[in-house]
């Protein structure tokens, strides 16, 4: 989203640190919004559509086996999600290339690290869950990490805000992932084909960011560097740890309550929530390197907050409602009734993805300022949240209990977010621009319920492709009235016309 029009500092002549010669960075950021959009947008909607699509071919046990790895594998790996490229994007070395291969090492020590714990613990989850077949899909993944090193890259395309180099190299993985797993579901592999696809992904994007890389790929590391990088990512290290903790004992418990299929239900719902994080994403992504340029322009930096929360509303909270007022649908007439019992809790993590989009990107500008421990606070207190509503309430309820545990839970979290955001802008009011954001969902929710009542008892797949349609149109022109001008800006930037920046 739009943050300044002036060209921040340029550190060297060929480092192009903020954006192409000759463009503002308001504009290069406008515009990269919109490009990373189309490609993560497309791509991380593969990986829901695959999810889904491979649901509709495993039993809800094998896919609660599928659930228990990404809680494990997937989740260690949250453990070196530290900033590592967040802080080489902050920093500002003369020396480039000594700068990439610096976080390049730190990199690998991390990726070593996590790969000795999981080899480690492997054995010792699959006697906790009482699942001793997890153990060698999950050391296949294991054979992944190396390839999340070799994307490091990456992160040089990403630091110079070229935005459409980034993301095509990005595309390998999802395209590769994609393509392999829905050929081996179909083929009958079972959970071996989310496995299988994974590596096949992890390695093709990791072979095209190596080929494109513009640095060598060496191992050298400064003492003052490493004691820089630790201070930076320590609280984010008890961020990744809360993460951890939140998968671990959902899926443990849904599988302790009601087998694997409870745990399948359970990585099925939170599939949604993290789509629509990813997709978020988006638009933090694409500030980030804009953030830094501006850290100490606290004034800039609020209208940057501002205009891309509206953003991420605008399709974040139908996207979250509609999944809500169309769960049953999707269930029903897309990937099967076995997967009936999940209803309920799809709802509520579509109202939960919604309710997430609101001060979605704080920990963005408080990284940017090199302040992280508000991050690590948050997270304790949310964990102490989760444990004092989802556990008691899941033990007690089931999976019923288990969503109104972890709306709760989202609720803790999103009081938080609120309050260091008064900290960091001062005047910041939350109301305004969520009661527009939400105005025109509540619009196509209630023209929805509307066409409802008319309708008999016998539901079809036409009484839903209808009312998804009624939904889309009436959100698409409510959103027009609210945020025309917005949007106006937008496109006034994406067409590097002349543009008077809109106000709150």
């Amino acid at each position: 989203m739009p943050v300044t029009d002036q060209e921040p500092p340029q550190t060297t002549t060929s480092d192009r640190r903020r954006g192409r010669q000759g463009s503002g960075l308001r504009v290069t950021t406008a515009r990269g919004t919109l490009i990373n959009a189309a490609f993560l947008v497309a791509f991380d909607s593969l990986g829901i559509i695959r999810g889904f699509i491979v649901a509709a071919f495993l039993t809800t046990a094998e896919y609660g086996i599928w659930g228990i790895l990404v809680a494990t594998v997937g989740m260690l790996g949250l453990l070196k999600t530290v900033g590592v490229s967040d802080k080489y994007i902050q920093q500002e070395d003369n020396d480039q290339e000594r700068a990439f291969q610096e976080a390049f090492t730190i990199e690998a020590i991390l990726n070593v690290a996590v790969l000795a714990i999981l080899l480690l613990t492997l054995p010792l989850v699959a006697v906790i869950y009482g699942q001793p077949e997890i153990v060698a899909p999950g050391l296949v993944i294991a054979l992944g990490i190396p390839a999340v090193t070799l994307q490091a890259p990456i992160w040089v395309f990403y630091r110079r805000m070229e935005f459409v180099r980034q993301r095509t190299l990005q595309s390998f993985e999802p395209i590769v992932g994609f393509a392999v797993t829905i050929g081996m579901a179909i083929g009958g592999f079972g959970y071996w084909a989310l496995v299988i696809g994974f590596i096949a992904g992890s390695y093709a994007g990791a072979l095209a960011a190596v080929l494109a890389s513009p640095y060598r790929l060496a191992f050298r590391l400064r003492r003052e560097v490493l004691r820089d990088y630790f201070g930076f990512s320590w609280p984010l290290l008890i961020t990744s740890l809360s993460a951890i903790a939140y998968a671990q004992v959902s899926i443990f418990m849904g599988q302790a309550l009601l087998g694997l299929a409870g745990a399948g239900i359970i990585a099925l719902a939170a599939s949604i929530t993290l789509y629509a994080n990813k997709v978020s994403s988006v638009i933090t992504g694409t500030l980030y390197p804009a953030i830094c340029a501006v850290r100490d322009r606290t004034d800039l930096l609020f209208e940057s907050f501002v205009k891309s929360n509206r953003l991420a509303l605008l399709w974040g909270t139908p996207f979250g409602l509609g999944l809500a007022l169309f769960a049953h649908d999707l269930i029903s007439f897309v990937i099967g009734d076995k997967w009936l019992a999940a209803v309920g809790l799809i709802q509520v993590f579509g109202v939960i993805a919604a309710i997430n989009q609101i001060g979605f990107n704080w920990t963005a500008f408080y990284q940017a300022r090199s302040d992280t421990r508000p991050m690590a606070i948050l997270s304790i207190v949310s964990v102490i949240a989760f444990a004092a509503t989802v556990v008691p309430l899941t033990l007690t309820d089931g999976l019923r209990g288990f969503g109104i545990g972890m709306a709760l839970t989202t609720l803790v979290a999103l009081i938080g977010r609120i309050y260091y955001l008064t900290r960091l802008f001062e005047g910041f009011r939350l109301l305004p621009y969520v009661t527009r954001a939400l105005g025109p969902s509540v619009l196509a929710v209630a023209a929805v319920l509307l066409l409802r009542g008319t309708e008999g008892t016998d539901r079809t797949p036409g009484h839903a492709m209808l009312e998804l349609l009624v939904y889309l149109v009436v959100t698409a022109i409510a959103t027009w009235l609210v945020e025309r001008e917005l949007l106006r800006e937008v496109l006034g930037y994406m067409r590097r016309r002349p543009v008077t920046p809109v106000t709150d």
